[in-house]
């Protein structure tokens, strides 16, 4: 029988794990603000606060050095949690496993909640490859390491595009008919034309959750990648890896070396083939699935995943050094509210680019002033979360979850 004891209480943390965890929605947030969070307004005529040579620079970081690769670590680090999650209770006598399945539909639902402000949340699907990673708890590393393997190097993909390829071949598809329904004008969507909270919170449930679904599950195969994470988050919490940090720093930098020149022999691979049309992953209907484009997912998948992990173990050697390791202890109180912190970003985005609220104004803005807005919105909650850290045990989104987890409200403000 499941003991009543709360595993909340927020001792013998590892803090490098909180630090990182700060550092990678650092990431997330800069990504969203390039990518005004998912929203889309109509075109204006009027762009303001645009540095052309600067917006190019910012853009690129944004796509070569930050998006996919930090909302892995992310990913990562939920896997991760998991595995300490369930380890603690395991040392204290307590089956956590239905307690698990309940914190996992409460944190859907708060994904959800958040999908009415911003389509790109992903707490959601967190929450249903949470579920997931229940069964395969105590499943053995090389099996978890094989179902890793399959999914990083595009097995579901590519089981998929066999089938769609062989069926190519026999059904009849007007090509015709269909690319003159692509030319055609569409109508302005309701969110837009008539603007409000509601009507945004309708088409984020009635279309993009679905164009969400088909991003994770479909071609592309986003979230075959975030799931092989998860898992190998849980690898690395069995074999204790952040518990012998400080002994094993040599083995850190070899790693990091490691991941780094991996990642660019990866780059140099796909440089060789020939660029894909990537249009086809999201409208394949009548069009063959080429081996290159399936080639070039694959070793991008891969590509994002080293990269991860070379970002995750360059930030580790910093945090352990006397000289960075005191600044990057900044990021730990932010990681610590991590669920909070995510959330709130999302819910600030949808303020400043929905069409019924800011997104007249910051809809209009170039790369770089909203990357630098997106940094200054970052410090102002890493100061929050330090100063509400101070008085209270957990963030407040955390508090709740913790509290609702446990059916009974858990001990908030410190003594």
């Amino acid at each position: 029988m499941e003991k009543n004891i709360s595993l909340s209480a927020p001792l013998k943390r590892i803090k490098v794990l909180d630090a990182l965890r700060g550092f990678a929605l650092l990431g997330v947030i800069l990504m969203h603000m390039i990518q005004h969070f998912g929203i889309r307004s109509l075109p204006s005529e009027l762009r303001v606060l645009e540095f052309p040579a600067w917006d190019e620079t910012i853009q690129w970081i944004g796509n070569n050095i930050i998006m996919g690769r930090f909302i892995n670590i992310f990913a990562f680090l939920f896997g991760l949690s998991f595995f300490i999650q369930m380890d603690r209770a395991a040392k204290k006598g307590v089956d956590f496993r239905f307690r698990f399945v309940w914190r996992m539909i409460l944190l859907l639902v708060m994904g959800l909640l958040t999908h009415s402000f911003f389509n790109l949340e992903i707490i959601s699907l967190y929450a249903f490859f949470g579920l997931l990673l229940l069964p395969l708890y105590r499943v053995k590393n090389w099996i978890l390491l094989s179902i890793v393997a399959f999914l990083l190097l595009g097995g579901p993909r590519i089981i998929r595009a066999v089938d769609h390829n062989t069926s190519v071949g026999t059904e009849q598809v007007d090509r015709t008919e269909r690319a003159i329904n692509a030319r055609a004008p569409r109508p302005v969507p309701e969110h837009i034309a008539n603007p409000s909270f509601l009507n945004s919170a309708i088409h984020n449930y009635e279309e993009r959750l679905l164009g969400k679904l088909n991003y994770q599950f479909g071609y592309f195969g986003r979230g075959y990648v975030t799931f092989a994470v998860f898992l190998i988050g849980l690898i690395v919490g069995r074999i204790r890896f952040f518990e012998k940090l400080i002994e094993q720093k040599k083995r850190n930098s070899y790693l990091f070396i490691g991941f780094v020149l991996t990642t660019i022999f990866v780059i140099w691979i796909k440089s060789m083939l020939p660029p894909p049309n990537f249009s086809i992953l999201f409208r394949p209907d009548g069009q063959y699935m080429p081996l290159s484009l399936l080639t070039v997912m694959t070793l991008q998948d891969l590509e994002l995943v080293l990269f991860s992990g070379a970002l995750t173990l360059g930030f580790v050697l910093l945090y352990q050094t006397v000289k960075f390791g005191k600044y990057l202890e900044v990021l730990s109180p932010y990681g610590r509210s991590a669920l909070t912190n995510y959330i709130l970003q999302g819910v600030i985005g949808a303020l400043l680019f929905s069409p019924w609220a800011l997104g007249s104004i910051f809809g209009d803005w170039g790369v770089t002033a909203l990357f630098f807005l997106g940094l200054l919105i970052y410090a102002i909650q890493i100061v929050f979360s330090k100063y509400w850290l101070k008085q209270f045990l957990y963030g407040p989104l955390e508090w709740l979850w913790r509290s609702g987890t446990y059916l009974k409200f858990q001990p908030f403000r410190k003594k």
